[in-house]
C-alpha cells in the first residue's frame, strides 16, 4: 500500500552540517547515539518511520515538530515511512493518560487521517513518503502470535511506565489491553524493519519496545530519535483538552494572536523548535525588546503555514486592533441556529468544554462592546462578536 517509488535513486547527504541538523534541532534524545552517527554517516539510504494514531482531526505545533524532522530526512535523501495507526488508534495509547483512551472505529480513524494529512501537507511532501497502515499486519495476528510477542516482555517492564505507576497509586484501573499497546507498536518496527523510529519524547518507551523486538526477531538494529515536546500557550503540555494549542489550520489572524498570547518564557523554545530561524539569529532577536521578539516569532509561524503576505496582514490587523481597541479583520466565524448555546458556538475554536467553562468562570469571555458572558450554557441571542481572553475573537452569526 506504500506510495513511495523504490525505483527512484537519491543521493544521501552525509556532510557534517546535515547530520548535526538531523541529530540536533528539535531532538530530545537519540538512543543509542553512536549507532545513529554511524548509520547517518554511512551513505546508506536509511528507512525512517514515524507512527501516528489519528485520534483527532487537527494538527497543532506539537505535531509539527516530528513532521518537520521527517521533512529533513526526506531532504537528506532517506526513505521516510508515514505509519497510520489504523489498528492501534482503535485500541488507544495509554501514554501520559490517567485513564484509558476511548477506542475509535476504523472509519473514524480514516476520516481523521484524511483531514490530518491535508494539514500535514503544509509541511511534508507526501509524494516523497511511503504511507502504511498497521491494520495490515496487526489484524491478521492470531492468539499464538500475540502470546509469542507478550513473552518477550515482563510485567515489571510494563509497570515501569509513569502513568501506570500513577494509576496504581491512585487506585485507578489499568486495562490489560493497555499493556499490549507497546507490543503492537513494537511489532510495527519488526514488520517495517527500519533503521530509525522518530517520535515525541513521551513515546520513548514504546519506541524502545520496537528496538527490542527488532533485535529479538533478527532484524536490522534500530536507533530511536525522540523529539522535544512543546508547551502550550499557557505553559502546560500542548493539548486540545487544555485549549492551549496553535493549530496548523488556524486562520492567519487567529494564529498570530495566539502566538502573541504566549507566555514570555516560552518564546525561546518556540523559536528553537517551531521555526527555521538560525541559533545565531535567535540570540539576536531575543536580545531586543520582548514584544518585538514575540512579534517576529508570530510572523515566522504564520508565514510557515500561510504566507509572508498573510503574516504581514495579520500583524497589521493585530497592531491596529490592540492599539485602537477594535476587532481584527480576520476573525473566525461560525453560523448557528437559534437556541445554540455559547458553549456550543465556542467549541468551534477547538477548545474542550472544560477549558471553555474555566474561561467563562474567569470572566475571560466577553461580547465585544457589551457584557461579560458568565453563563455559557445560555443561548446566543443575536449575531455578535466574542472576545476570548486578550487576543482571540469569534464572530457568531445566528441564522434566522
Amino acid at each position: 500500500m506504500g506510495i513511495f517509488s523504490r525505483a527512484v535513486k537519491q543521493k544521501v547527504s552525509t556532510d557534517k552540517e546535515t547530520v548535526e541538523a538531523l541529530m540536533g534541532q528539535g531532538v530530545e534524545n537519540v538512543i543509542p547515539k553512536d549507532l545513529a552517527l554511524k548509520k547517518l554517516g554511512s551513505g546508506e539510504r536509511l528507512r525512517i518511520y514515524w507512527g501516528i494514531d489519528p485520534t483527532g482531526a487537527r494538527i497543532h505545533l506539537g505535531h509539527a515538530v516530528p513532521l518537520r524532522k521527517l521533512k529533513r530526512f526526506t531532504e537528506a535523501g532517506h526513505q521516510v515511512i508515514f505509519l497510520v495507526g489504523s489498528f492501534t488508534a482503535m485500541i488507544g495509547d495509554p501514554t501520559d493518560r490517567d485513564a484509558a483512551r476511548a477506542p475509535l472505529t476504523k472509519r473514524e480513524v480514516e476520516e481523521n487521517f484524511q483531514t490530518y494529512k491535508k494539514q500535514a501537507e503544509k509541511i511534508l511532501d507526501f509524494s516523497k513518503v511511503e504511507v502504511r497502515y498497521n491494520h495490515e499486519w496487526l489484524e491478521p495476528l492470531d492468539f499464538s502470535k500475540i502470546v509469542e510477542l507478550a513473552s518477550k516482555f515482563t510485567v515489571q517492564q510494563m509497570l515501569q511506565r509513569d502513568m501506570f505507576q500513577k494509576r496504581m497509586n491512585e487506585g485507578k484501573p489499568i486495562s490489560l489491553h493497555e499493556f499490549l499497546y507497546p507490543l503492537m507498536v513494537g511489532y510495527d518496527s519488526v514488520v517495517l524493519d527500519v533503521d530509525c523510529e522518530l517520535g515525541g519524547s513521551d513515546q520513548e518507551f514504546n519506541m524502545l519496545a520496537g528496538r527490542h523486538l527488532q533485535q529479538v526477531f533478527g532484524k536490522r538494529e534500530k536507533f530511536v530519535m525522540t523529539t522535544k515536546l512543546i508547551e502550550g500557550l499557557d505553559g502546560r503540555k500542548m493539548s486540545k483538552s487544555y485549549g492551549n494549542c496553535v493549530y496548523l489550520d488556524d486562520a492567519a489572524g487567529d494564529m498570530y494572536g495566539k502566538v502573541m498570547s504566549l507566555k514570555d518564557e516560552l518564546v525561546r523554545t518556540y523559536f528553537e523548535i517551531a521555526t527555521d530561524v538560525s541559533a545565531k539569529e535567535i540570540e539576536q532577536v531575543l536580545a531586543g525588546h520582548p514584544k518585538e521578539a514575540k512579534m517576529r516569532l508570530a510572523r515566522e509561524i504564520v508565514s510557515m503555514y500561510h504566507s509572508k503576505e498573510a503574516a504581514e496582514a495579520a500583524e497589521k490587523s493585530f497592531t491596529a486592533t490592540f492599539s485602537e481597541g477594535g476587532v481584527p479583520d480576520d476573525v473566525p466565524e461560525v453560523t448557528v441556529v437559534r437556541e445554540t448555546t455559547y458553549l456550543e458556538a465556542l467549541e468551534s475554536l477547538g477548545e474542550s468544554k472544560s477549558e471553555l467553562r474555566r474561561l467563562a468562570e474567569a470572566g475571560a469571555i466577553r461580547i465585544v462592546g457589551g457584557e461579560v458572558v458568565k453563563d455559557i450554557t445560555k443561548p446566543v441571542a443575536a449575531t455578535q462578536t466574542l472576545r476570548i481572553g486578550k487576543h482571540r475573537f469569534l464572530k457568531v452569526t445566528v441564522k434566522e
